[in-house]
């Protein structure tokens, strides 16, 4: 088992998330994944700034896709993070944020197969590969090679990490990931996910996959503030979640639909009334260390290989990282 965490670098800024990095690694926290979003600060410099001022913790965008950034682009991104940090940069990859992408007036056609050509293509880079591919559907390439970048190890290649959620992606990430990135807190939708993932893995022979949990976290020694830390996560996750994820927990659909509807108003006091345990349990982690501690180890029987402690971590993000160091960890 590995441990994460996740910062969001637009309610915290660098400085902030470069100090807090260096928090998780003293707590033997293996992986930090900072964030991708066109309307917070962005997660190169970021993860920079993280590479020069830690040794051993290994870092990468979560995530990136092929609709806001060129594979060519990010192949020379990870070159350069894998030199700065010494080899410890990894990618982190998806299909695209479908609630962002309208916004910047991107039509997000075809994610999965678009998807497939990016890492196809930056893994082809990264090899010090002249690519040149017509053939391809999205990314025609005539003859684009790195050539100011110290290439990584042929061995370690690009360690990928695919963000999936649905069927197909979750197949995807099987056949060509590294590892996943699923955004889930509860073992029912790793019951689900897991099998899709393992059956691609034996279809390629592939024997070694890291399942990470990408979670909300709240963790506190008083559980009523580790709880209400999380009410607005689990409140975002349930009015974006499809119905066959709100019958899979358990959850009342009218519910869910006045929560969404108090979302959209920025009524956040009625999202407070009506979030409770049933939803903060569906779609979080919160409470007590030692309650943390339990579901992380019903994830762990899951399957899961990789926990991913992320927002809000808690009502104080710093002894919230000291909690999970000295109790989770």
């Amino acid at each position: 088992m590995s441990y994460g965490i996740e910062f969001v670098p637009g309610n915290v800024n660098v400085k902030q998330v470069v100090n807090l990095c260096k928090l998780a690694e003293s707590k033997d926290i293996d992986f930090a994944w900072i964030t991708n979003h066109y309307n917070n600060r962005h997660c190169y410099p970021t993860l920079a700034a993280i590479a020069m001022n830690t040794t051993t913790l290994k870092m990468g965008p979560g995530i990136m896709n092929a609709f806001t950034d060129t594979p060519a682009a990010m192949a020379s991104f990870f070159c350069t993070l894998n030199e700065i940090s010494d080899g410890r940069a990894v990618l982190g990859i998806g299909p695209g944020d479908l609630s962002t992408l309208p916004k910047l007036s991107i039509s997000p056609d075809k994610p999965v197969a678009r998807l497939e050509e990016a890492v196809a293509v930056i893994r082809k880079l990264c090899s010090g590969e002249e690519v040149k591919t017509p053939e391809m559907q999205f990314f025609k390439y005539a003859g684009a090679k790195l050539t100011g970048v110290n290439l990584p190890d042929k061995k370690k290649g690009v360690p990928t990490y695919i963000g999936a959620q649905g069927p197909k992606v979750l197949d995807l990430a099987g056949r060509i990931g590294d590892g996943a990135l699923i955004n889930a807190s509860n073992p029912k939708d790793f019951a689900v996910g897991i099998p899709i993932i393992k059956a691609a893995c034996e279809k390629v022979g592939k024997k070694n996959f890291d399942v990470g949990a990408y979670t909300a976290m709240s963790i506190d020694m008083d559980v009523k503030k580790a709880r209400n830390a999380a009410k607005i996560v689990a409140a975002f996750i349930a009015a974006g979640s499809p119905p066959d994820i709100i019958n899979r927990h358990g959850l009342d659909m009218g519910n869910v639909t006045k929560i969404k509807d108090a979302l959209g108003k920025f009524d956040f006091k009625t999202v407070g009334e009506l979030v409770g345990d049933k939803e903060i349990d569906a779609f979080t982690i919160a409470g007590t260390p030692d309650m943390v501690k339990q579901k992380c180890d019903d994830l762990k029987k899951a399957g899961v290989t990789q926990i991913i402690f992320g927002s809000p971590l808690g009502p104080d993000m710093v002894n919230s990282i000291r909690l999970l160091g000295k109790y989770i960890v």
